[in-house]
C-alpha cells in the first residue's frame, strides 16, 4: 500500500544520503590528492634549461605558441594606441626568443628539432631592419612614427658599368676615324682655311708696307737671299780650308814612318820630311 512505500523511503532516505556525502568527499579527496601530485604546468621556469623533461618542454613550447598567436592578431589592430602596439611588439620578440630557448632545450634533452621541422610561423608578416638581428616588427608596429621611415624603399643605386662594358661600345666612331664621311668636317676645314689665307696675306702686305716705308727692300726673299749668300761664302771658305784624302793618307803614311824610324833608332824621328806637294801637307793638321 502507499502508506507502507511511504514509511521505507523515510528509513532508507537519511542512509542514502550519507552514503552520497561519502562518496562524494572521497571523490573531491581523490581529486585533491591527484592535483597535489600532479606538477603544475601553468607557470613556465624562467630558465629553458630547469626543465629535464622532454613533454613538460613540449607543453611550454605550446603555451608560448597560443600567446604568440593571441598577441599576433591584437597588434593587427590598428585603432590601437601607440604605447600599446609598441608593447605588444616587444612582447612578441620576447615570445619569440623564449621559444627558440624552449626548442634547443628540446633537441637537446633528445626530442624534435623543432628548428628544422617546424613551419616558420608568424614571419610572413614581420619585417627586420637589418635582417638576422632578431628584431622584427608585426602589424601595426611597422606603421609607426619612426619605423615607416625604415621601410621605405630607397631609390636604387645605379650601378657602375666595368671596364669591359665600356668597351664594348668603343668603336672607329669613337677615335674619330671616320668624321670625314659625312663631309661636314670638309667644309669646317675649307671655310677655316680660307680665312686663314685671307688673314695671312693682309699680314703680309702690312708688312710689306712698312719694309716701303722705312726704305728697306720690299720683297723678304731678297733679304733672305743676301744672308744666304753669305752663308754659301763662308761654307766655300771651310771647304777649301779642309785638306783632301790623298793629303790626309800621305800625312798618316809620313807619321808611321816617323813612328817606325824612333822605334828602330834610325833616321831623324824629329825632322820632317820634305815632300814636293808641301801645299798640301801644310793643310794638315800639326798634331800628325
Amino acid at each position: 500500500p502507499p502508506r507502507a512505500c511511504r514509511s521505507a523511503r523515510r528509513a532508507t532516505g537519511p542512509m542514502a544520503r550519507n552514503e552520497e556525502k561519502a562518496q562524494a568527499m572521497l571523490n573531491r579527496f581523490v581529486v585533491a590528492k591527484r592535483d597535489a601530485n600532479r606538477v603544475d604546468m601553468t607557470k613556465r621556469p624562467y630558465l629553458a634549461s630547469e626543465c629535464e623533461d622532454v613533454s613538460h618542454c613540449e607543453v611550454y613550447r605550446g603555451q608560448i605558441l597560443k600567446e604568440l598567436s593571441k598577441k599576433v592578431s591584437l597588434i593587427q589592430n590598428e585603432g590601437l594606441d601607440e604605447h600599446r602596439v609598441r608593447d605588444l611588439n616587444d612582447a612578441i620578440n620576447k615570445l619569440i626568443r623564449e621559444k627558440g630557448h624552449w626548442e634547443r632545450q628540446i633537441k637537446k634533452l633528445g626530442g624534435a628539432d623543432h628548428f628544422r621541422t617546424a613551419p616558420r610561423l608568424f614571419e610572413d608578416d614581420a619585417e627586420e631592419v637589418v635582417p638576422g638581428r632578431g628584431y622584427r616588427y608585426f602589424g601595426a608596429a611597422k606603421k609607426l612614427p619612426g619605423v615607416r621611415e625604415l621601410f621605405r624603399k630607397r631609390a636604387p643605386e645605379r650601378e657602375k658599368r666595368t671596364r669591359f662594358e665600356m668597351l664594348k661600345g668603343i668603336d672607329a666612331d669613337y677615335y674619330g676615324y671616320r668624321d670625314d664621311d659625312d663631309g661636314v668636317l670638309e667644309e669646317l676645314e675649307r671655310a677655316a682655311e680660307e680665312g686663314s689665307l685671307q688673314q695671312a696675306r693682309e699680314d703680309w702686305e702690312a708688312r710689306k708696307a712698312a719694309r716701303l716705308a722705312a726704305g728697306e727692300p720690299a720683297d723678304e726673299e731678297e733679304s733672305d737671299g743676301e744672308g744666304d749668300g753669305e752663308d754659301a761664302r763662308r761654307a766655300e771658305r771651310f771647304q777649301e780650308a779642309l785638306p783632301d784624302r790623298e793629303a790626309i793618307e800621305r800625312a798618316i803614311l809620313e807619321k808611321r814612318k816617323r813612328e817606325m824610324l824612333a822605334m828602330l833608332g834610325g833616321g831623324d824621328a824629329g825632322g820632317a820630311p820634305k815632300h814636293k806637294e808641301e801645299g798640301s801637307i801644310n793643310l794638315v793638321p800639326k798634331s800628325w
